[in-house]
């Protein structure tokens, strides 16, 4: 990568990982729908001016259906999800759990586009898996997991549970995206999916609104997640895609963990845990498997 293009990596590993603790401060003052709904309306106001971008409007207007449809599970679950996940346990703890994506995106491609990874890809998805269930039912990572609140267990899996079907929306759009939507422009797709999103949160956004003022703090958090997190975020990681491939692109996934647990606990005071660094890193190690990123040669197929 050119310096120009790995100092906007890491601002994109900086923004993504600082979505964790603005979607905090947010859902705090207004719960988790109407945050994730704010979040994808305020992207997709941000997004619309690059319909006036040559193609993007014609790819749009093509395929709208398909566009609006996959953003929910693109954006508008996930989004929420992950606001109620945040107020339970700490943001690091969302952001490695999160770290999951590709392997959700692995698995939805092997059952649904029948797209079977290789041997080394199947033991990162085992790797990546087993980390997950340490994380989740290990005594040290469950006790010292920092609940952002004072629930009780129940509430704690729960919160788990959410960052988890999380990724698992994500890998079913992205699923979607190659079996309907290949060949959209990026663009069309990215500021599409946000509409529809924002679509289908709008109801439960205006009926679980707050009734007391929203503090400053809440608003800024709000345009901070929206515009930042999301709007410029999506456009620098195209931007990235198309200048260094979407395998180089995938590598910020494990960076995001890092600024997110640095944010949090600088900032909110939370707890990093040595069972949580550990099974971090499992993660990362099987999500890099899964990917094709790092590979086991005695498990790869021989060339002809």
């Amino acid at each position: 990568m050119s310096p120009i293009l790995s100092l906007e990596f890491l601002l994109l590993a900086a923004l993504w990982g600082a979505s964790f603790l603005f979607t905090r401060l947010g859902a705090a003052e207004l719960g988790a729908l109407p945050t994730a709904g704010m979040r994808v309306t305020l992207a997709a106001l941000f997004l619309l001016p690059v319909f006036l971008v040559k193609g993007v409007w014609a790819d749009f207007r093509a395929h709208a259906k398909g566009i609006l449809f996959m953003g929910l599970f693109n954006s508008g679950l996930p989004f929420a999800l992950y606001a109620f996940a945040v107020l339970h346990i700490t943001t690091g703890l969302s952001s490695i759990l999160n770290a999951t994506v590709p392997l959700s995106g692995a698995l939805v491609a092997w059952l649904w586009l029948k797209d079977r990874p290789t041997s080394s890809r199947m033991l990162g998805l085992a790797i990546g898996f087993a980390g997950v269930t340490l994380l989740v039912v290990g005594k040290s990572g469950f006790s010292a997991s920092g609940l952002a609140s004072q629930g009780d267990s129940t509430t704690t899996l729960l919160a788990m549970g959410a960052c988890l079907l999380a990724t698992l929306s994500y890998g079913l759009a992205a699923s979607f995206t190659k079996k309907y939507l290949t060949g959209v422009h990026p663009l069309a797709t990215a500021t599409g999916s946000q509409i529809g999103a924002a679509l289908g949160l709008a109801i439960p956004t205006l009926w679980l609104w707050p009734s007391q003022p929203i503090s400053p703090t809440a608003w800024g958090a709000l345009a901070a997640v929206g515009l930042l997190c999301t709007s410029i975020a999506y456009i620098l990681f195209f931007h990235i895609i198309e200048k260094a491939g979407p395998s180089r692109a995938l590598t910020v996934t494990f960076l995001v963990p890092v600024f997110a647990l640095c944010y949090g606990a600088v900032l909110l005071g939370e707890v990093i845990t040595p069972w949580m660094i550990g099974c971090g890193v499992v993660i990362v190690c099987g999500t890099a498997l899964s990917t094709g990123l790092l590979k086991v040669r005695w498990l790869e197929p021989r060339a002809n």
